[in-house]
């Protein structure tokens, strides 16, 4: 959190959203399900409703699935609101309204506005992702679409307590196990709980998943074989990562489902930050941070020695994911960073070296492919050192 404005005083408050916000946990550990519920009912009738919200749920791609549909519906001349988590740079970042993230002055009514609306007992109590949600719904309440992605997980998520008219479905595959559950069963179950009315389920890579959504329509069920090779090309001509060309594909699935206009033309000018992104002719950069990215990243690199700068959070399988990575690893360098949820260094680089990887810490990129990756907090310091 940085870069705010100061907040006029509000009664008794003081704080700022910068200050504000650093005071509050991103999520407690001992969840209380009936918090952000309880608290949103007490102030619905102070917010008006957008007219539709489009809810994004899954393991991977939310994030760039939300932002090829919100651009599209954005190009088309609808009023768009996109919320995203979690931000790489600047907070603003998870607040995007009809083409640009959020400006400091917006933010700060709408935080003024929640301060007045809100009661004492949940502002104490609300985490940070939660109060952020009820944010960028002030903000949005204009909107004629709202894409809403999901946080941990799906039917307890502080997105779920939001009226939504259709639910996207990306790739579900483990991660988060301690809040969701140790299966994929477990963990797709708790997420497709949320779904409350339609839903159009994204690519799946694990059979169970399948069989509990096999009741919703598919997304490749939307286009014929000339349509889809379409969608390829645009990733391709775009020099977009190849894995992008099932996130596009969903969030097209949707503008068909919308009765909406099916025409390519409408994602002029999208840009995805740090997914797969090519920054400097040798460097790319990529949030990913669980097995599933990784093998997406392998996937992306096949026949390729690159050099891979990385760090992750600690409650990440960071040893199967080296793993995994394994095969593209020329060398690996651990980048410091400065943020409690970090593994240990010397555990990472333990790791990586009983896997017989080359690694040492990280103080400039070689002069070769280089991919930064292992979470949102590592692109963040590499791009601020840069």
């Amino acid at each position: 959190m940085k870069d705010y404005i100061k907040q006029k005083k509000v009664g008794e408050i003081k704080l700022n959203l910068n200050e504000f916000l650093n005071k509050k946990p991103l999520f407690y550990n001992e969840i209380d399900y009936d918090r952000m519920p309880n608290c949103w009912n007490t102030i619905k009738n102070s917010f008006k409703n957008p007219k539709k919200i489009i809810h994004i749920i899954g393991t991977n791609g939310k994030g760039s699935t939300g932002r090829f549909l919100a651009h599209y519906l954005k190009n088309m001349g609808f009023n768009v609101g996109h919320y995203t988590s979690p931000h790489i740079q600047k907070f603003n970042e998870r607040i995007w309204l009809n083409g640009k993230d959020i400006d400091d002055e917006t933010l700060e009514k709408a935080h003024q506005f929640l301060q007045n609306t809100i009661s004492k007992k949940y502002l104490q109590t609300l985490s940070y992702f939660e109060y952020t949600t009820i944010l960028a719904m002030r903000i949005f309440q204009n909107c004629d679409y709202v894409i809403l992605e999901a946080g941990l997980g799906g039917e307890r998520d502080a997105t779920s307590v939001f009226d939504r008219d259709i639910t996207l479905v990306t790739t579900i595959d483990y991660d988060h196990q301690s809040f969701l559950g140790n299966t994929i069963e477990e963990i797709a179950t708790t997420k497709l709980k949320s779904i409350k009315n339609k839903a159009i389920i994204g690519k799946q890579i694990h059979d169970e998943v399948y069989k509990l959504t096999n009741k919703y329509p598919f997304y490749l069920d939307y286009f014929d074989n000339y349509e889809i090779q379409d969608i390829r090309n645009f990733i391709k001509n775009n020099n977009f990562a190849s894995y992008l060309v099932d996130n596009l594909a969903l969030a097209l699935a949707c503008i068909v489902e919308e009765g909406l206009e099916l025409n390519l033309k409408h994602l002029k000018g999208i840009e995805l930050k740090a997914r797969l992104q090519k920054i400097d002719e040798n460097i790319y950069i990529d949030v990913g941070h669980n097995p599933l990215a990784a093998r997406v990243i392998v996937n992306e690199f096949k026949n390729q020695k690159i050099d891979i700068i990385y760090n992750t959070y600690s409650d990440k399988d960071y040893c199967e994911i080296l793993k995994i990575l394994k095969p593209i690893i020329d060398k690996l360098f651990i980048i410091d960073v400065n943020n409690e949820r970090m593994a240990k260094k010397e555990e990472v680089i333990k790791c990586a070296k009983n896997l017989d990887i080359d690694v040492d810490s990280y103080t400039k990129p070689r002069n070769k492919t280089t991919l930064v990756f292992g979470s949102f907090s590592v692109v963040e310091k590499f791009l601020n050192e840069k």
